[in-house]
């Protein structure tokens, strides 16, 4: 009885740690996804060429991603969770609201702090998901993360609205230094993140407890069989999973919504993304590995109806099945990685995994980017052919994991 005392505790304590660090991600969320809504329309304004918000914007996300392979690694061998995390936060949200202090024509150092913001995020990411991985084993993986991304997606949504009524109550005014104030607005998220983030480590300084040691002996993590399968399988679905610029950049372009509403198709589709993460979270828990099979299958069709059909109703139907797809993978994926890899090497285990989703993400959006103009039907093609595509190997990959 007393056992099962300490135990409930024990789980209340790691959900309480798994909400507390979700409300983190949601006022981080408000900062960079905000400034994601509005970046590219910013740094023209700023001076910078078509030619280098696009190079800046891959570079940002391939840093953004592929940094997260070493920083999982020192991760894993220094066992500095915490100040990764937090050093990895500082500077995140606060190179944000320092582009409200670029001034007119400052382009180059604008584009300069949205890669150091992308790099930031690199180095906070896997150390930071090992932490809830620690916590999330009390709880179910599935369900833990699920309302980490729920909060996470609540930010995102909370902060694209909040500049819409910011830019609203300036219609009007200079175009540039409305821009700057929203950036300047969001300082307060940034610093709300910060002061709750301090009192999570103040308040639960080692949450590797949470999660029992694995005995001496246990084998490492698997690079082959279900990790391997799995890691093939999230790089077809990234590879087939546009970047929502290129939607918004098409809602633009077909004349079927106006500039300001551009970043409420953005919001919606985070609200469907938060949503979707609980749902698919929970399947999570009841059937494993396969339910990434399902999310996969849902959210295949959303270029279809985003870019093949010229309609309101089906853009908004494309943007809501995108936002279903990032919200089952985004919950999912980090879930699976806690299943398939011990905790002694976890941080690996998220860097190499996210480090394979972005490199594939990156290229294929730089691929539909490319067919957009060349060719529209080819580039729906790629996308929904690249995401069934994945369904095989996670199938594969939660065979292989029932047999380990």
């Amino acid at each position: 009885m007393l056992r099962m005392d300490k135990s409930s505790k024990t789980a209340k304590l790691a959900l309480t740690f798994i909400v507390l660090m979700g409300v983190v991600s949601m006022f981080s969320d408000m900062t960079h996804e905000s400034a994601r809504g509005i970046m590219g329309a910013y740094l023209s304004l700023a001076g910078a060429s078509a030619a280098a918000i696009g190079f800046v914007s891959g570079l940002g996300e391939m840093l953004g991603y592929s940094l997260r392979l070493l920083s999982g690694v020192l991760a894993d061998r220094t066992k500095k969770y915490w100040p990764l995390t937090i050093a990895g936060y500082i500077v995140d949200v606060f190179s944000v609201p320092a582009l409200a202090l670029v001034p007119r024509g400052g382009w180059i150092w604008a584009c300069a702090l949205v890669i150091v913001e992308r790099t930031a995020k690199a180095v906070k990411k896997p150390a930071k998901d090992t932490l809830l991985s620690f916590a999330a084993a009390q709880n179910g993986v599935g369900k833990s993360f699920a309302i980490q991304e729920f909060l996470d997606q609540l930010g995102a949504f909370l902060g694209p609205t909040l500049l819409f009524v910011v830019l609203y109550f300036r219609r009007g005014d200079d175009v540039f230094a409305s821009y700057s104030l929203c950036f300047a607005v969001l300082a307060v998220p940034a610093f709300l993140t910060m002061a709750l983030l301090l009192a999570a480590r103040k308040y639960f300084p080692n949450p590797e407890n949470f999660e029992p040691e694995p005995p001496k002996g246990a084998a490492k993590m698997r690079l082959d069989g279900s990790f391997m399968f799995y890691t093939i399988a999230i790089s077809c679905f990234a590879f087939g999973f546009a970047d929502f610029t290129l939607i918004t950049m098409h809602a633009a372009r077909s004349g079927l919504f106006q500039t300001d509403e551009l970043p409420l198709i953005y919001a919606g589709a985070m609200a469907v993304d938060a949503v979707a993460a609980l749902v698919f979270g929970w399947l999570y828990d009841k059937y494993g590995l396969a339910v990434l099979m399902l999310s996969s299958l849902l959210a295949a069709p959303f270029a279809f109806f985003a870019f093949g059909v010229t309609a309101k109703w089906a853009m908004l139907l494309g943007a809501a099945l995108w936002g279903v797809g990032m919200g089952a993978q985004e919950s999912i994926l980090k879930a699976a990685v806690t299943s398939i890899v011990p905790k002694q090497n976890r941080s690996s285990g998220f860097g190499i995994s996210q480090t394979a989703f972005g490199i594939a993400w990156f290229l294929g959006s730089w691929l539909m980017g490319a067919l957009y103009d060349a060719s529209m039907s080819w580039m729906i093609t790629v996308s929904v052919a690249a995401q069934l595509a994945a369904v095989p190997f996670f199938w594969l990959s939660a065979r292989k994991f029932k047999k380990a």
